[in-house]
Order: C-alpha cells, then structure tokens, then sequence
C-alpha cells in the first residue's frame, strides 16, 4: 500500500497536533486528507484538507470531491487505499473505525473504472 504523500511530507508529532487541534476546536467535524490514488487519470484535487460534518454520509462527501476533481465524472472512494465505504454510512462511523494513528482519517479517489488496476 503506498503511503500518503501528506504523510510522507508532515511528521507523525505535527499530524497529530493539527488533528488534536482540528477535533478540540471543531468536535462535531471529522479531519479528512483526501488524495487522488497513485496513477488515476483524474485531476489532482485542489485541496487535500477537510473538516467535514460528522453526520455527513460518505456519499455526500464523494459529491464534494467530485466537484472539486471533475464534476461529472464518476468517483470511487477508498479508505485507507482498500476499503471502499457504502454510501450510506456516516463519516463519523468511518473516522471512529479506521481514523490513523495520528488522528486524521485518510481517502483516496479513482474514477470508477480505475479501481481494478490501482488496487488489486
């Protein structure tokens, strides 16, 4: 699994004190880095930061990276780089399950036919 490339450019000590920070300060938001997968023809999102709802569904929030990617396209998330989520399910269940050590939950995105190739 290849390693976030925020991850690899902040220190374990400054992620975790950003997401202390994000969660004391806003407690009804979840801390999301949201990165486009390793080599999907997609758009590199303009922004890799969220502070999303905790009641969002993960369905709403795709909407939102959708946009910000290419609207109109077809996007699959995944969690971790493996676990793609139902759209159905709360952020906030997401976040309590599979949150990183350091506090921050991380995506990834695809477009819907890429998936196959990036993550087998």
């Amino acid at each position: 699994m290849a390693k976030s490339s925020f991850k690899l450019s902040s220190p374990l000590e400054a992620r975790m004190g950003e997401a202390t920070r994000m969660r004391e300060k806003y407690p009804d938001r979840i801390p999301v880095i949201m990165e486009k997968a390793g080599q999907s023809d997609l758009p590199d999102i303009d922004k890799n930061k969220y502070l999303v709802p905790a009641d969002l569904t993960v369905g709403q929030f795709k909407y939102v990276v959708c946009k910000r990617v290419k609207p109109g396209a077809e996007i699959l998330v995944f969690v971790n780089n493996t676990l793609i989520p139902p759209n159905a399910a709360l952020m906030s269940a997401i976040y309590e399950k599979h949150k990183d050590e350091d506090g921050l939950l991380y995506m990834t995105y695809c477009g819907d036919r890429e998936h196959f190739w990036f993550f087998r």
